[in-house]
């Protein structure tokens, strides 16, 4: 039996064509935020180091505007609405003489709206090969292996799902669809998925309603691809002359200004609810855990059947929770990086990786226990590694701290309610919240290695927001990780 994704019935919002008659003025009174769109002034800026589209900063930007529900608004752009087809190339672009003359924050703002995209294609599922690339530009793109990242191990259950993942230094976002047909050949089932690559994931969510789009399209009618050969001319990268697998439209005068507002990427929150505000009910105190292995810079897997798309939400959120802004912290420590969905194609590639987040749909990764740190399965967050299983643990500071947080996204709830706050959002708290405990600690760190006794103590641990004896591995492990081995650490530390 073919079960419906959550997203169709949670995404109304993308379906409806651009013409449609706005809401009328009692539904716009009750949500007053509801229509009120994100502009260039107020977008976060990307600190992803050029071509690779990681995480370089940690802090906070400001996101758009919170809607009424507690997430951000999506931005409007020519080119996202479903029923868009057409590709005027009407943005402007950096390497204009005017444009360089320009302040450079106006120009940061221009090369974060430009287009990076550097793939289209179309994988389809044949009942006698299997997932098979169909379609792609430009032709000489190597995608092998994107027919299993594309379409999710397990998607015949689910009509619709959409897909992130990571392939090579790109990162791409497929969006999938299974109809009903009358055929033998294809056993009753059309199943195909139409997906682009880019150097960085803040950006991809902006074709999300194209790809939709297209991916109907596609199974209504296969070989129709004139529509994605015009959105790839106008929205392809420029590849470096050298041929390296490195992307990037942005002026080099422009780098250092990106890096050093040490703002967390945005990866656009496409579900009405906010993913943060799931990731918090999903898991509940025991983010708290995921916390400290995020800070800890632990291979954590998570486990879920299709749909894949809220499930790729999740490891987003767990990127955010390992957040510093601090300067120089966290530069010898391994960069903890999403990979996103996995499957076993990628088995080589996390072999070799020291710090990841990732999700999959496929069991057999259990067993794969040298390939990860935490498993995470549900709500169940598991560990095969003897020293990390104390941390499984939440100690009385853990409890705390969530409820702070808990306390705050209520306040922040109550404001949106009753006072209409469209500044304030949950992506916002949430981040904002971890970040400022991670800068806490490293903070406090720093103060007692200067200081002339680098010695920590029971009160210097409560400095930082952790408990002396229950957090005192938490402690160690960070030390370890983050070289602080000049510290000293307390007798009574030491003794629980």
């Amino acid at each position: 039996m073919v079960e419906r994704s959550d997203r169709a019935p949670l995404l109304d919002w993308e379906e409806v064509p651009s013409a449609e008659k706005p809401p009328g003025d009692e539904e716009q009174a009750a949500h007053p935020c509801r229509d009120r769109l994100s502009s260039p002034s107020n977008s976060r800026v990307l600190t992803a180091s050029p071509g690779y589209g990681w995480s370089g900063g940690g802090g906070l930007g400001s996101s758009g505007p919170a809607r009424s529900d507690g997430c951000s608004a999506p931005p409007v752009s020519p080119n996202t609405g479903a029923d868009d087809q057409t590709f005027t190339g009407e943005e402007e672009h950096l390497s204009d003489p005017e444009s360089l003359e320009a302040p450079l924050e106006d120009q940061m703002v221009k090369w974060e709206e430009s287009d990076q995209i550097v793939s289209v294609f179309v994988v389809a599922f044949n009942t006698r090969s299997g997932n098979m690339l169909e379609w792609c530009l430009p032709k000489d793109m190597d995608l092998e292996g994107v027919e299993f990242k594309a379409i999710a191990s397990g998607s015949h259950r689910v009509t619709t799902d959409f897909i992130y993942f990571r392939k090579g230094s790109y990162f791409g976002l497929a969006c999938f669809a299974n109809m009903a047909v009358e055929s033998t050949v294809e056993r009753g089932a059309r199943m195909k998925s139409v997906g682009i690559l880019s150097p960085s994931y803040t950006l991809l969510y902006r074709y999300m309603s194209f790809l939709e789009h297209q991916v109907k399209l596609q199974l209504q009618s296969p070989g129709h691809y004139s529509p994605l050969e015009a959105f790839y001319e106008d929205k392809r990268a420029l590849l470096p002359p050298s041929g390296e697998d490195i992307v990037t439209t942005c002026p080099a005068n422009a780098w250092g200004a990106a890096i050093n507002h040490s703002m967390h990427p945005e990866m656009k929150i496409t579900h009405p609810a906010g993913c943060m505000s799931q990731f918090i009910r999903f898991f509940g105190e025991q983010i708290m855990v995921l916390w400290k292995l995020a800070l800890l810079r632990r291979r954590i897997l998570i486990f879920s059947p299709p749909p894949v798309g809220v499930v790729c939400y999740r490891v987003y959120c767990c990127c955010c929770l390992a957040n510093i802004s601090i300067p120089g912290v966290g530069v010898a420590v391994p960069e903890f990086r999403p990979f996103f969905y996995v499957n076993v194609a990628d088995i080589s590639a996390l072999e070799n990786e020291l710090s990841y987040v990732a999700c999959t749909t496929e069991k057999i990764f259990e067993e794969k226990k040298d390939l990860y740190d935490v498993y995470v399965d549900n709500q169940n967050v598991k560990t095969y590694r003897e020293g990390l299983k104390p941390l499984l643990r939440l100690s009385t500071a853990d409890r705390e701290k969530y409820r702070k947080l808990t306390e705050q996204r209520q306040m922040l709830l109550y404001s949106q309610e009753e006072n209409g706050d469209c500044v304030s959002s949950e992506e916002d708290l949430f981040i904002l919240f971890f970040l400022e405990q991670n800068n806490r600690i490293f903070q406090t760190l720093s103060e007692v290695a200067g200081s002339c006794d680098p010695t920590l103590t029971q009160e210097s641990v409560r400095a930082m927001g952790l408990d002396p004896h229950g957090d005192r591995l938490f402690l160690l492990h960070l030390l370890d990780i983050y070289g602080y081995d000049t510290l000293m650490v307390s007798e009574q530390l030491c003794c629980s």
